[in-house]
């Protein structure tokens, strides 16, 4: 198994503010995330004054307040989102973006991404596709809301031979409940597209991250914040970074487990073979020029004399000297 691509999704987790997305950068890099990555978009391209939020958002900000003021209240601007891309380069942690409109896509030009991520809710936005697609980056594609029919459609669009491309299963729901996370669809994922598959998970807890790893999803996305407690739409549903922590060491206990594809005996359990595995021995008083019979023989530990594999090898052979019960046999 190969090393499993871990993204902390701060997304908006840092309420707007830039000191906040340092903190969110730094404790990502200390726990062990191979990414940070936040969310690029412009509020008057994304939503209009009038949309409504989803109902998990509406749950963590004013009541009174659009999703377009929510959004405009959590943006940070390009000259802050470029700070913090200089900022991860210097702590040593990789930094991708998550964006949501074709106008953010310019910004792109002064800063070298690993991977372009589209978000799920952009999947079908065919004119914000074909911009991406004229970018030809690597891209991360979210499945979140879609179909079989749709994801198609848009690896058909964007896949580049000379670029790499990453599935992310989804489901957009925040939080997912248990029985929606349907991990199955990764090895689905897997038999339809000849792609890297991952899993971008919004369920609670680590379980199903996890589950997706020993499943084949080569990369795991989970949301992250500071604090649970924080007010803002996402903070509930991201792991903090105790649980993000646990996660990430638990995906690398995992790859060990799977570290190895070819049958053999290991060197750990090699000590244990002449302790555990049996030899044959006298099982009462043998005397010399005596053949050896089932009456007179029994397998026991240890394993340091003749295998009970060869037992019909020893049968009917005559002792060349005198046996005592429990005495390995030798010829």
């Amino acid at each position: 198994m190969k090393r499993t691509i871990i993204i902390a999704e701060a997304g908006v987790n840092h309420n707007g503010k830039i000191d906040i997305a340092k903190r969110l950068i730094l404790k990502a890099k200390n726990i062990g995330a191979d990414y940070i990555k936040f969310q690029l978009y412009e509020p008057d391209e994304i939503s209009t004054k009038k949309a409504e939020k989803a109902l998990y958002q509406k749950k963590h900000s004013h009541k009174k307040e659009t999703q377009y003021g929510l959004l405009k209240r959590l943006h940070l601007n390009n000259d802050e989102m470029f700070k913090l891309y200089k900022y991860a380069k210097k702590k040593g942690i990789g930094f991708l973006l998550s964006v949501f409109d074709v106008k953010s896509l310019e910004f792109l030009e002064k800063i070298k991404l690993d991977y372009l991520k589209i978000p799920s809710g952009e999947i079908n936005n065919l004119p914000f596709l074909i911009s991406v697609r004229k970018l030809q980056k690597n891209i991360i594609l979210s499945t979140g809301m879609a179909n079989l029919k749709e994801i198609k459609t848009a690896y058909k669009l964007l896949k580049n031979k000379k670029k790499k491309f990453i599935i992310l299963h989804c489901t957009s729901a925040y939080p997912t409940p248990d029985i929606d996370a349907n991990l199955g669809l990764i090895t689905v994922l897997k038999k339809k597209f000849k792609t890297t598959i991952g899993y971008s998970d919004h369920t609670q807890g680590i379980e199903a991250a996890i589950c997706a790893v020993t499943l084949g999803a080569s990369v795991i996305e989970k949301h992250f914040t500071l604090n649970k407690k924080m007010k803002g739409p996402d903070h509930t549903s991201s792991l903090n970074p105790y649980e993000f922590e646990r996660m990430v060491l638990s995906i690398r206990k995992i790859e060990k487990f799977f570290s190895k594809k070819k049958y053999f005996i290991t060197r750990s359990e090699m000590k244990n073979i002449p302790i555990v595995r049996k030899s044959i021995v006298a099982s009462k008083d043998i005397s010399k020029e005596e053949k050896f019979s089932i009456k007179n023989l029994t397998t026991k530990r240890p394993g340091t004399g003749i295998s009970p594999m060869k037992w019909f090898k020893v049968l009917n052979k005559k002792a060349r000297r005198k046996f005592v019960k429990d005495q390995l046999i030798s010829l």
